[in-house]
């Protein structure tokens, strides 16, 4: 089997590729990329058994079709440092002995039988499906994807939980401390629908996808789920269990309304931070008609820094503390010049909003206070 194919393509595909394998795999096999070559074009596969992701490449030349599998680590240092130009694989299918050859040189290696190389089942037909554009997957899990937790305790917490609603789908992250929910209108459902995305997936998704109108499908089930997208597809195994009544954690009366630069309140957050506890990376958000100023002190190192910031602020003198590192995640993976903040009382959870809401879209960020001491 001889086919050709652009090494520039070949090499940013695999790169991509690469982050589905883990460095402690159950199967040797899944130490390998599986190479398909068929009708014109070649299928490449990754596969840590809880993540299959595939691309398709297209052919310049193609002889014959077949599949083998190549270790990751040889075809990746292969191509890594090889400038645009045509390369020709020969595969013979009997010794599975690999030749590539290019503009100065040629490899020789062997590959592997692409049988031993596990398939992920089809799914039942009971799978929902659901279809919207890839700008839109990829800046929600962009928004919501820090506020996934890492607890084992609680694992339904370790992804960006889908619940597709009536009015809208949910995509929806919290650890307990923050909450970030982002609602799209643009996708209903009149049956109520659900499945939590684990991180490493989602990560691989935010990778592959680009900020375009392109379709991307979904199709889910209890315990998996496929994401079918421009030149790939990517299959991963869901986190299993019932996941938090998110709305039940969000204020529904905090009267206290403050407008503010969402640059210069990051800026200001970065620089008093540095002083604040090493354990508790508290900031004290003290508040008043006057503007904003924020404060922080350790008292093991006798250190203080204190700031202000104009604003505008709509209600009752308030001082309230929040973990600055959690804040600043907050404003950074927020995009517009101004935030709104909505305050109640100091043991009351804070909401972050954009000034201006994305079209068809309404996000929510929300962040739980830290006690103050006197």
């Amino acid at each position: 089997m001889r086919f050709t194919l652009s090494s520039t393509a070949l090499n940013s595909r695999l790169q991509t590729l690469a982050k589905v394998i883990s460095s402690k795999n159950s199967l040797a096999i899944l130490e390998s990329f599986l190479f398909q070559v068929h009708d014109g074009q070649m299928d490449v596969t990754a596969s840590d058994s809880e993540n299959v992701m595939k691309t398709t490449l297209a052919l310049d030349e193609c002889d014959a079709n077949g599949e083998f599998a190549i270790p990751n680590r040889t075809i990746l240092d292969a191509v890594r440092e090889l400038p645009e130009q045509p390369l020709t694989f020969e595969v013979n299918p009997d010794t599975f002995e690999v030749a590539v050859e290019y503009q100065n040189g040629r490899y020789n290696f062997t590959a592997q039988n692409a049988e031993e190389y596990p398939q992920k089942a089809p799914m039942d037909n009971d799978a929902r499906t659901l279809t919207l554009n890839s700008k839109v997957l990829c800046e929600n899990i962009n928004r919501t994807i820090f506020a996934t937790d890492n607890n084992e305790i609680r694992p339904v917490m370790n992804g960006i939980y889908f619940d597709l609603l009536p009015d809208c789908l949910a995509f929806v992250a919290s650890d307990g401390h923050k909450l970030v929910r982002c609602r799209y209108m643009g996708v209903k459902s009149e049956e109520h629908a659900s499945f939590i995305l684990p991180k490493k997936p989602a990560t691989l998704l935010r990778s592959v996808l680009d900020k375009s109108e392109d379709d991307v499908t979904i199709k889910f089930n209890s315990n998996a789920a496929e994401f079918y997208f421009p030149n790939g597809q990517l299959t991963c195994t869901l986190i299993e269990g019932v996941f938090p009544n998110y709305n039940a954690a969000i204020p529904t009366d905090n009267p206290n309304e403050l407008t503010i630069d969402r640059k210069a309140l990051l800026s200001a957050i970065r620089r008093v931070l540095p002083f604040a506890s090493m354990s508790s990376q508290l900031i004290r958000f003290h508040i008043d008609n006057g503007g904003l100023q924020l404060s922080s002190e350790d008292l093991d190192f006798a250190t203080s820094a204190k700031e202000s910031i104009v604003c505008q602020y709509n209600g009752q003198p308030l001082e309230i503390g929040f973990r600055g590192d959690f804040f600043s995640e907050i404003l950074n993976s927020i995009t517009t010049d101004e935030i709104k903040m909505l305050l109640g009382d100091p043991s009351r959870a804070g909401i972050i909003l954009p000034t201006e809401q994305p079209s068809n879209e309404d996000i929510l960020m929300l962040i739980m206070p830290l006690l103050l001491g006197e």
